[in-house]
């Protein structure tokens, strides 16, 4: 077999987040999935985080979902304990093999009671608490972890290594374990691999600078997430872990193993350890608003969508305070448990001692050992740091046709990139074995909707401890105990993590077992879980609408911290509220709806292309629309990217590809004047200056780009050697003499970003100043070149090109945003004036040539919104489903985003994110039909005034006048259209619309059991 009959499946290696999305992907476009992970369970180091910022989630409870969906998914194989021994082969047909070891316990029969851990005399350190406390020899890594089943530790079990004990097997109900198992190696087939295998935390163990081994009071960022974590060793209480005292004060070292060639070879940016001391500082000053909290820093890299926001808040509303230096050492108090800080103050020059109660050290990313061995092994090729090689244009794709990456093995990234590049990987994946899509995929029997027509409600209650998020603050027992109590239940229980894989089965088989027609879940947000329990729901043969979930997170234990009585009774009144609600409910139906597999492209550049093109490839018509007289947007005005690629070859490439593809309708000097429709049937009208184009569409992909920031400072526009970043790279395509011929270059960083009108990070600009300094100094080697900024903003490899740049003679002078630099015309030069922060004195500069890194601004396209009713944040650039989880997606289905119309990005992220975005568009289409809403708006024609208010109101269009019958001119809705917003109902004066699952009489009741 070989890429010409292709097979239908695919290997992903590693089950982090990056992994997960990857399978998800994979196997909801129609193929087979082979997810092999080294660990007991998926989840990765996101299982062991405690918040996601800037959206404030538990990171376990928006994971919680996609673990869940993957172990249930009838087309993702789980392969566990395992590891890869070689990959051999090519594109279409690779046999490999792979290495599992024993778990001792049998997957089949362990149903997850935990007898085994209870009568366990073994403990040893528990690796996913960091080793801060101790977890027994048989355990399972979290308590969300899936699969869920008990795995022996049998380098520290009694019977396994002195045939004592065997506590485990006599107490099992179920005859799970298995002494005799063993490790077992095998091989598999598949089409195409992707590489997810993540990253190594960079430990400070060896090193005396921090302290870490010295003191228990010094701990790595990882090990302070645990200790902010509800399922942590202290649930969640930060204390110090030498006396368990409520410490008063906390340091963040940032960098440690990042950005250092004398501690460790990790000469790159690990791009999140900013971000997520920014997030632990706000939690821990959430904790205990009289902590003083201390950031101590070289360079603030907030660079990512809402980030620079977060740092804002941070200092403005949570007085978290932050040094700019490199601490040079950390000391163990001598007369106290206090630990002192040693450091120059870069602002005042001074040195300075500090002494604190706890210190974090932020700690970076790298990669294992062993994965740089196997990746060697295989032939793919690494960078200088040890992630794998990719190119500018092919970001996800390795040095062996046929194997992808994604995730931090590509390079160090946070959790929106790698789930952009989860799906970029996907993409290429499915695409080089499309022909077998679908050939070896299961499908599910359906199970049939049970009939309660004229049943008495039964009700089930399930209230969530979700760790302590809300047991630390509600009673959770005695809500269960309420909720038992109230007319109509059958069933009240708790659980410990109610989106668990174990407790939706657990919710599944009672639903069954006591026959309930009616469920109510009081947890958390049911903005990320009511799909998961709707469809626990499904899986038991109830109507997955006869379902309530109450919020008493988010609107209770959260907010009421600090009234544990209270926030008790609020839950129960909460509960008895749903009870009484859903005690109403009927069963509602689902409307099916065919698809239209036609793609709407919205914008011509790099993005909208690569979208375009990865669609297109896979068989299916795509209409790409671009309101200018040719493709390639900002790209046109692009010398080259930060590894060299030149931009202008590749752009011309991929343009004839565009325009030659016989799938692909080239809509050039073309505007959006209409939408109508929805998720799989939109009809769109294209407006030109010859007449109007109707296209049917299913899907729509944003990529309308953004535009480079005009200045009106620095003399811009009155001085000809004044220009923008692209202004410059122009110039050096067009051999511009006074770019050529100059003696003296300076640039200026942030003009336009980081400020009140903008205040976001423009994220590309501190790179594309370095790449071009470079260039000019390719140029001439002799010109002086200063670049002039506020952080320096080069994150993951990219920290390498300023590295180089230093190497090569470019000056960095950092000025401060209250003090910019001045700029003023000499007699032959351009004079500028910036106060040097280490000499403390202006410095004047005399250059021929001054370019100004502006910012990227977004197009503000509020009509195109209005047509697609999706929306945009607050900087204009368009807003996605999810800030973490969803980067590519928006809320109304159908419609997915990429590119600079979702946030600046340079090349490379922008093309994986168009991959991404065709994904999402590639699992819809994989589908044979879709399904509409059961919460949807109607109208009882008898008492509609025909007012027309709802229609006037509605954001996705549903009502409209009814032509001919007996109703005509009445209101009615588009069930396929609603979003069951409920804006129809409110706004109502005849009381005649009417919201399914909504009723009066069920919020009357609620209203009731209130009031």
């Amino acid at each position: 077999m070989n890429s010409k009959h292709p097979l239908g499946s695919v290997l992903v290696a590693g089950g982090g987040i990056a992994g997960i999305q990857a399978a998800l992907d994979l196997a909801d476009s129609g193929f087979y999935v082979y997810m092999v992970e080294q660990s007991p369970a998926i989840g990765g180091v996101m299982a062991q985080l405690d918040k996601t910022f800037p959206t404030n989630d538990c990171s376990m409870c928006i994971m919680s979902p996609k673990l869940v969906e993957v172990g249930r998914h009838i087309n993702i194989e789980l392969v566990t304990l395992a590891s890869i021994l070689d990959i051999r082969g090519e594109k279409g047909d690779f046999m490999v093999d792979i290495f599992q070891k024993a778990r001792y316990v049998d997957m089949d029969k362990c149903v997850g009671c935990g007898a085994c851990v209870e009568k366990c005399p073994k403990k040893v350190d528990d690796i996913y608490n960091e080793g801060l406390i101790k977890r027994k020899a048989i355990y399972v890594p979290y308590a969300q972890a899936v699969p869920l089943k008990y795995v022996i530790d049998p380098e520290n079990c009694i019977k396994l290594t002195r045939d004592k004990c065997g506590n485990c097997e006599k107490v099992c109900p179920a005859d799970a374990i298995n002494y005799e198992d063993t490790d077992k190696t095998h091989t598999i087939n598949v089409g195409s691999v992707i590489l997810a295998p993540g990253f190594k935390p960079f430990h400070p163990q060896d090193s005396l600078v921090y302290g870490w081994a010295a003191s228990k009071n010094v701990v790595t960022s990882l090990e302070f997430e645990r200790l902010l974590s509800a399922s942590g060793p202290n649930q969640g209480h930060i204390v110090r872990m030498s006396d368990h005292e409520t410490p008063k004060s906390i340091a963040w070292l940032q960098c440690v193993g990042s950005r250092d060639v004398n501690q460790c070879d990790n000469a790159h940016c690990s791009s999140v350890c900013c971000m997520y001391a920014i997030k632990q500082a706000i939690i821990a000053k959430e904790h205990d608003p009289a902590l003083s909290c201390t950031i101590f820093y070289m360079d603030m890299r907030t660079h990512g969508k809402g980030f620079e926001a977060c740092f804002n808040e941070a200092k403005d509303k949570h007085d978290i305070r932050f040094v700019r230096c490199r601490v040079h050492s950390v000391n163990q108090s001598l007369d106290n448990p206090m630990q002192t800080l040693v450091y120059f103050d870069d602002e005042t020059g001074e040195l300075s001692r500090e002494e604190v109660d706890i210190v974090v050290l932020s700690v970076g990313m790298e990669i294992d050992k062993k994965t740089k061995t196997f990746a060697e092994k295989i032939g793919i090729e690494l960078t200088d740091q040890g992630f794998c090689k990719t190119q500018s244009f092919t970001p996800t794709a390795t040095s062996r046709d046929g194997i992808y990456v994604c995730g931090a093995f590509q390079g160090p990234k946070d959790i929106p990139q790698s789930v952009i590049e989860a799906g970029s990987a996907a993409l290429c994946a499915g695409t080089a074995v499309s022909e077998a899509r679908g050939s070896l995929v299961k499908t599910i029997e359906e199970i049939p909707e049970r009939d309660i027509t004229g049943e008495v409600p039964r009700i089930g209650v399930f209230v969530c401890h979700c760790g302590i998020n809300i047991s630390g603050v509600v009673d959770v027992p005695a809500v269960r105990d309420y909720a038992a109590a109230l007319p109509f239940v059958e069933f009240a229980d708790d659980n410990l993590y109610s989106c668990s894989q174990d407790a939706q089965e657990i919710i599944s088989g009672i639903i069954r077992d006591k026959n309930l027609n009616r469920v109510v879940v009081a947890a958390c947000s049911p903005r990320t879980h009511e799909p998961l329990f709707q469809e626990t729901l499904a899986c038991a043969g109830l109507n997955k609408y006869l379902f309530e979930m109450v919020n008493i997170r988010n609107h209770n234990s959260w907010v009421h911290k600090d009234n544990p009585e209270q926030a008790t009774q609020k839950a129960m009144d909460s509960v008895a509220m749903a009870v009484s609600k859903v005690a109403l409910f009927a069963p509602l139906k689902e409307e099916s709806l065919s698809i239209n597999k036609g793609l709407l492209v919205i914008g011509g550049g790099i993005s909208g292309m690569t979208s375009a093109l990865s669609m297109a490839n896979q068989g299916f018509s795509v209409d790409l629309v671009e309101k200018e007289n040719q493709l390639g947007g900002q790209a046109r005005h692009i010398f080259k990217t930060s590894t060299g690629a030149d931009v202008q070859e590749a752009l011309e490439i991929m343009r004839c590809s565009v325009m030659t593809h016989t799938n692909i309708q080239v809509h050039l000097e073309t505007q959006l004047s209409e939408v109508k429709g929805f998720v799989g049937n939109f009809t769109t009208t294209l407006t030109t200056d010859s007449g109007e184009t109707v296209v049917e569409h299913g899907a729509a992909i944003i990529a309308t780009g953004a535009a480079e920031y005009k200045p009106d400072e620095y003399m811009y526009k009155k001085d000809p050697r004044v220009m923008t970043g692209l202004e410059l790279d122009n110039g050096i395509m067009q051999e511009n003499p006074g770019i050529m011929t100059a003696k003296t270059a300076v640039f200026i960083q942030c003009v336009g970003s980081r400020q009140p009108e903008r205040p976001y990070c423009s994220r590309i600009c501190c790179t594309h100043s370095i790449t071009s300094a470079l260039h000019l100094k390719q140029i001439n080697p002799k010109m002086d070149v200063y670049v002039l900024y506020r952080d320096i903003r080069t994150y993951g490899e990219k920290e390498l090109l300023y590295q180089e740049a230093r190497e090569k003679g470019v000056i960095f002078i950092r000025y401060d945003q209250n003090n910019k630099p001045m700029v003023t015309k000499g007699d032959k030069h351009l004079d500028i004036v910036v106060t040097d922060h280490i000499l403390k004195s202006p410095v004047l500069i005399k250059t021929d040539l001054l370019v100004l890194a502006s910012a990227v601004v977004s197009r503000r396209d509020d009509a195109l919104a209005q047509m697609f009713k999706v929306p945009m944040d607050s900087d204009g650039f368009f807003a996605e489903a999810h800030v973490k989880l969803a980067p590519s997606n928006f809320a109304v289905d159908g419609v997915f985003l990429c590119g600079l119309a979702h946030y600046p990005k340079p090349i490379d992220e922008s093309i994986a994110q168009a991959q991404a975005a065709a994904a999402g568009v590639s699992r819809l289409f994989a589908k044979t039909q879709i399904k509409t809403l059961g919460n949807t708006a109607a109208v009882d024609t008898t008492i509609c005034s025909s007012c027309g208010v709802c229609i006037e109101v509605c954001p996705y269009n549903a009502p409209f006048f009814i032509e001919e019958g007996r109703d005509q001119g009445k209101a009615a809705v588009n069930s396929v259209l609603c979003k069951g917003c409920g804006v129809c109902v409110a706004s109502c004066r005849s009381g005649a619309s009417g919201l399914k699952g909504f009723e009066e009489e069920q919020i009357m009741a609620m209203i009731d059991h209130a009031f």
